[in-house]
């Protein structure tokens, strides 16, 4: 996979998640596609908008564990299990956490959430089902364009557990 992006210049104008890999060296690709605002479920329309299965497409959560935000990572198409994400972190109780919270602490908007490059580094569970694929796809910063990276490069960046947290 050729990083794309960082042919393009991305360092000086792409966002924070592809500023982040490009100065890890990391390879990936960057996939736009037309955001309908309207839509049902942003990472729904992503996986359709690309032709790719939504297996491989993760959604980005913030989730408050025991009053500590942490970051979830699941596919898009389940569900993020709360009780599990808890366990995972080393926590009791899990709930959402509040959307202006999450924005204010990550420095994206919602439906645009990634998982790099996030203002504050915070506590990570991915997916285990993400180690199954080559690569993955994940919100490269805001609504209508995703990374596609390796699985084992974003768990690497952003420090992350993996676990069963996702449901289907």
């Amino acid at each position: 996979m050729a990083n794309k992006a960082a042919s393009k210049g991305a360092a000086s104008k792409g966002t924070p998640a592809t500023v982040a890999l490009t100065q890890a060296k990391v390879s990936f690709d960057v996939h736009a596609y037309d955001h309908d605002p309207g839509a049902q479920s942003y990472g729904t329309e992503a996986a359709e908008a690309m032709g790719v299965p939504a297996e491989r497409v993760f959604k980005t959560l913030l989730a408050d564990v025991d009053g500590k935000l942490v970051v979830a990572v699941v596919p898009v198409s389940g569900q993020l299990d709360l009780k599990a994400l808890a366990n995972a972190a080393g926590g009791k109780k899990a709930a959402m956490a509040d959307p202006a919270a999450a924005e204010r602490t990550t420095g994206y908007v919602l439906g645009g959430i990634s998982p790099l490059g996030q203002r504050k580094k915070l506590p990570t569970v991915v997916d285990e089902s993400a180690l199954a694929y080559e690569t993955v796809f994940c919100s490269a910063g805001r609504r209508g364009l995703e990374i596609e990276l390796a699985p084992a490069d974003l768990v690497r960046l952003t420090s992350a557990r993996t676990a069963a947290i996702g449901r289907d």
